[in-house]
Formats: structure tokens, C-alpha cells, sequence
């Protein structure tokens, strides 16, 4: 009796603890200077650490692998197909133009640009976690022993700490947007429920030890619009929420997920689809439109490439956002991998293993720029105003901009982009008068 008296009295102090120095701080929206505090001890010990390893790389420098001069493993000449083709001025074909193909395929195969945006970015140096092809830690005792430390303060401390915030966000979230969803529809019902998403996202996003810079907030998305942004995690909505509402466009789901579903929709206007709706294009763009239609209503939140990417590169976006009409906010995030990686590659994780390896990680260090809002030209069809919204979003987050479709996660590449490359070998022979 006395051991379960003194757990529960422990219980009753780290509640009171939680909800008092992190809980009540988020839901007004102010500081403690608790995560302050921390993000300085985390950024000088991995400063540290990166000092101690460059020392102990010299030392073991025929063991240590060299930093690759770019992001691939293979350097790539990006010149077009007609500068590879040089002999392609002559009348006849030449058996040399195959090459250049030839050396297409083998960099494909060996390091491909699509697959590798859709597996963790490789760090240069390591920060203190486990995402690493390199027993870094075995260099020095010193930085063994801080390897140690970490992993009992992310286990023992930070997990269950951040696991108590994200069950109280959640439950807040179920609990508020069900009482609010009770009220009449009205100025009064709408102002409580951006309360509830506003407080709930700030206790989520303390549970991810988020640190979050916001820039150029004059930009911040209106109602009536549509905000549009690159998809890196899950938790990008969540990010987003912490610093304004939004309503959120999905497909039904089940469980946990479902459950918050169809609490948030009694008290917030989102757009959820079944899963035999959301392949009916014309009926998610007939929804989407009357939402926009209405200037009441909050912006709707869009991840237009469909998928998560690994937060080096900004992938095709979707057209059928920018079909609907209205004025589109772009949004860029980039987060700091330093710190955490904040990717989900869904086809090796499932979501639960995937919050595992938030939780205990160091923290989510994010930056998101609020681009100006833009608009369809006239002359403009819907991919080349998705094209240009998403080179601005590309542009502004440092990430590379890559013309194919996330969903080559998971399918196979289409026939047309393997015709598209055949009629431009095509036409260059046409114009050089190689065929006929």
C-alpha cells in the first residue's frame, strides 16, 4: 500500500508540474523561458560534440568516410539532352548517341533524384541521435559517456514528459471541439473554436519541443482563402495551427485519428472525404468551392504534392487546388534536421513508430515564411499557376525544385514522362534532318 501511495503521489506532483509550468503557459500563449533554456544547453553540447568529433576524425581519418562534395553519391552533369548528344550536328545517326541514355540509366539506378527525396536527409556532421550509418559515438569516453546521458534524458525524461502534453492536447482537442460543436452556429461558436484548435496545437507543439520561427506574418492566410504548402510530416498541420486556425481538407480515417475527426468538425468547418468521395474530382472541387465561396469561413489548409517529402525538395503540386478559384497563400517550412527529423517516410513507418522518433529526438526547430498571396493570371492554366506557386515555395525554404509526382512513392513511373523523353529525342532528330 505504501509503494502504491507514493506512485500516486508522485503521479499527482508531475501533473501538477505539467500542467503548471508547460500546460497553463501554452494556453495563454506565453513563456517561461523553460525552452529557452533548453534549445541554449542543446545547441552549445552539440557544438560541442561536432568539435570532438572533427578532433577524433583526424585521428581516425583512414577509417572516417569522406563527406561527399554534394547531397548524392554520384555527381551529375544536369546539361540538356541536346548539349550530351554532340554529335547529333551530323545527317546520319551515330551509334554513339545511345551514351548519353546509357549514362542516364546507370545514374538512375545507382542514386536516382526521386527515391532518395522520400528517405531521411544524411547529416553532415551528427547530433547526438541514433540517425547515423557511423558508430560516431565509439571515437571518444567523453563523447560516450554525453551519447549516454542523452539517451537516458530522451527516454526517461523528455518521452514520458512529451507523451503527458500530447495526451493532454489530444483529449483538450476531443473535449473542447465536442462542447463547442454543441453551440449554435455563430460568431460566438466560431470564436470558441479557434480558442480550442489555437490552445490544443500550442500543447502539441510543446510536446514536440517545437521551436518555431514565423516570418513575414502580414502574409498570414484569410478567410476565405486557400493556404498552400510544401509536406514534410503529419505534424505540418500542427505547426501551422499554432499560429492561426485553419480548416483542414482529408480523408476519413479510422481509430484515434477518426475519433478527433469527427469531434473537430462539429466545431470547425473541415472538409473530410470518404474514400470512394475523395476519387470523385469533381465532387472535392465542388465542396472545396463553396467553402472558399464563403469569406466567413477560415482558409483552407492544402498539402498539394500528396505525400511527405523529405524536406530537401518540393515535388509536383496537385492542379486540382488551384482549380477551385480564389487567392491561393503560399507557405514554405523548413525544418532543421539538426535538431530532429521531422520526416515520415510512411512505407518504412507506421505512424506510431513514426512518434516514437519524434518524441525522442532532440527537438522540432522549424522556420515557415508566409509568402504574399497570389492569384491565377489570365493567361495562366492550373499547372502553371501550381508550377509558379510552387517555385516560389521552393525558392523561399532553400529546397529543390523537382517537376515529378510524389506518388511515385508508391506507383511506377507513367508512360507519358517516358514519351515526353522519346518525342524530344524525336524532334532533335526531325531538326537535324537525321530522319528523312
Amino acid at each position: 500500500m505504501e509503494v502504491v501511495w507514493a506512485v500516486g503521489q508522485v503521479g499527482v506532483v508531475w501533473v501538477a508540474v505539467v500542467l503548471a509550468l508547460i500546460v497553463l503557459p501554452s494556453a495563454l500563449g506565453i513563456s517561461l523561458g523553460i525552452s529557452e533554456a533548453y534549445m541554449w544547453v542543446l545547441v552549445k553540447t552539440l557544438e560541442w560534440a561536432t568539435i570532438r568529433l572533427q578532433k577524433g576524425a583526424k585521428k581516425l581519418q583512414p577509417q572516417m568516410p569522406r563527406t561527399p562534395a554534394a547531397n548524392g553519391i554520384i555527381e551529375r552533369d544536369e546539361t540538356p539532352m541536346e548539349k550530351e548528344i554532340a554529335l547529333l550536328h551530323r545527317a546520319d545517326f551515330e551509334f554513339s548517341h545511345i551514351f548519353y541514355f546509357c549514362r542516364k540509366g546507370f545514374e538512375a539506378i545507382v542514386e536516382d533524384e526521386v527515391t532518395q527525396r522520400f528517405s531521411s536527409e544524411e547529416l553532415l556532421s551528427w547530433n547526438l541521435l541514433t540517425r547515423t550509418n557511423v558508430n560516431f559515438h565509439y571515437i571518444s569516453l567523453r563523447l560516450t559517456i554525453v551519447w549516454v546521458i542523452g539517451v537516458i534524458v530522451r527516454y526517461c525524461f523528455l518521452l514520458p514528459l512529451r507523451f503527458s502534453l500530447a495526451a493532454i492536447g489530444i483529449t483538450s482537442m476531443i473535449v473542447g471541439t465536442t462542447v463547442v460543436g454543441q453551440l449554435p452556429n455563430g460568431s460566438v461558436k466560431n470564436y470558441l473554436s479557434e480558442v480550442v484548435h489555437l490552445t490544443c496545437s500550442r500543447i502539441l507543439v510543446r510536446a514536440l519541443s517545437g521551436t518555431i520561427h514565423y516570418h513575414n506574418k502580414e502574409n498570414r492566410p484569410q478567410k476565405g482563402g486557400i493556404c498552400v504548402a510544401n509536406h514534410t510530416s503529419p505534424i505540418d498541420a500542427i505547426i501551422l495551427t499554432n499560429d492561426g486556425c485553419y480548416a483542414m481538407v482529408g480523408q476519413v480515417h479510422g481509430g484515434l485519428m477518426g475519433v478527433i475527426q469527427r469531434a473537430t468538425v462539429k466545431a470547425c468547418p473541415h472538409v473530410w472525404f470518404e474514400r470512394s468521395e475523395i476519387k470523385d474530382r469533381h465532387l472535392v472541387t465542388k465542396r472545396l468551392r463553396e467553402h472558399v465561396a464563403d469569406k466567413s469561413k477560415l482558409p483552407i489548409l492544402i498539402f498539394p504534392e500528396g505525400t511527405c517529402i523529405n524536406n530537401t525538395s518540393v515535388m509536383m503540386f496537385k492542379k486540382g487546388s488551384f482549380e477551385i478559384g480564389g487567392t491561393i497563400y503560399p507557405v514554405a517550412i523548413k525544418y532543421d534536421p539538426q535538431f530532429g527529423d521531422a520526416f515520415w517516410n510512411s512505407s518504412k513507418y507506421n505512424i506510431v513508430s513514426y512518434l516514437l522518433r519524434i518524441m525522442t529526438s532532440w527537438a522540432i526547430v522549424c522556420n515557415v515564411w508566409y509568402l504574399p498571396p497570389m492569384v491565377r493570371k489570365e493567361d495562366e492554366d492550373a499547372v502553371q499557376f501550381a508550377n509558379r506557386v510552387r517555385s516560389a515555395i521552393a525558392r523561399q525554404g532553400g529546397l529543390t525544385e523537382l517537376p515529378w509526382d510524389g506518388g511515385l512513392k508508391r506507383a511506377k513511373v507513367k508512360d507519358t514522362f517516358k514519351e515526353e523523353q522519346q518525342k524530344n529525342y524525336s524532334k532533335m532528330l526531325v531538326r537535324n534532318g537525321s530522319v528523312g
